[in-house]
């Protein structure tokens, strides 16, 4: 069988839920990182493949489980996180957790309630967070927190992308009964602007993302790693802001990406934010509730 790799989907410059190996990072944990980014990102490109059919797209993941778990070494990505993982003594169950995603990417294409789009982000999403901080030694308290935040991550991107994500891979997000409740369609999804309703079911949705991300900002300072603080508080600050873009624009018609200096605004606003609360030894939020499927 063609390795994985050669499937790339050529999509260029990616949409990427989180910046993942950030300088910010220490360099000791980035070649393993970087395995794991390079594994997903590969499966993510198998999923959304334009042409490759549904039934290959499936054995081409589960190719890349098998020699995950060593069954072959034919698939570059999955070999070198396989080792990767092996060197730190890691199980590799955060990268098995993101292929049921893209199975689901595969095999489901509408989503009917916010619950389920939750579940979807407990394999797509979650995982990354839980597996960057099992890297760093932190423990597993963190999850509930990091779960909120890779959630409302991924959602801000699905919010981001509704339009290209119908018009290329037929591929919808929002819940339908949020969709009803507005009396919105899938179809006006292919428009080049939101009408009136389906504007204020993206809006609403957004602003439930909000309250979501809302639950993880307690998440940077109850990480140990002063590194990995930062950089979560960085991340919380893009997240922040894209969903303010979300509640008051079109994403049919507008941008709601940030541009080359927003990213450095907010990544200083982050980093500063942070330093600055670690210097005075100011307390993480403690907020109610367990990580999701632990």
């Amino acid at each position: 069988m063609t390795s994985a790799s050669e499937l790339r989907s050529g999509k260029g410059d990616r949409d990427e839920n989180f910046p993942v190996a950030s300088w910010i990072i220490h360099p000791r944990h980035r070649a393993l990182i970087l395995a794991y980014y390079n594994f997903v990102r590969t499966a993510d490109d198998i999923a959304d493949h334009a042409t490759l059919p549904p039934d290959q797209k499936l054995a081409y993941l589960d190719l890349l489980e098998a020699e995950l778990l060593g069954k072959g070494d034919t698939q570059l990505e999955a070999v070198t996180l396989r080792r990767a993982l092996a060197e730190r003594g890691m199980a590799p169950r955060h990268a098995l957790d993101v292929l049921i995603a893209f199975r689901m990417d595969v095999t489901k294409l509408r989503y009917e309630t916010w619950d389920e789009v939750i579940h979807y982000c407990r394999y797509s999403a979650m995982p990354v967070g839980r597996f960057m901080l099992d890297v760093h030694g932190e423990s597993t308290s963190t999850w509930a927190a990091s779960d909120a935040l890779c959630a409302g991550l991924q959602i801000n991107n699905h919010l981001q992308d509704c339009g290209k994500d119908f018009r290329e891979l037929n591929r919808v997000y929002l819940p339908r009964d949020a969709l009803a409740a507005h009396g919105a369609s899938v179809e006006q999804l292919g428009l080049a602007q939101s009408p009136p309703a389906m504007l204020a079911c993206l809006q609403s949705l957004a602003a439930r993302n909000e309250a979501l991300l809302d639950e993880g900002r307690s998440l940077s300072a109850e990480i140990r790693d002063f590194r990995l603080g930062v950089d979560v508080a960085v991340i919380q600050a893009y997240a922040d802001r894209i969903v303010r873009l979300l509640k008051v624009r079109d994403p049919l018609r507008e941008r709601v990406h940030l541009n080359k200096f927003e990213l450095l605004t907010f990544s200083l606003a982050g980093m500063i934010g942070e330093v600055g609360r670690r210097a005075i030894g100011r307390k993480a939020i403690t907020r109610p509730g367990t990580a999701h499927d632990a």
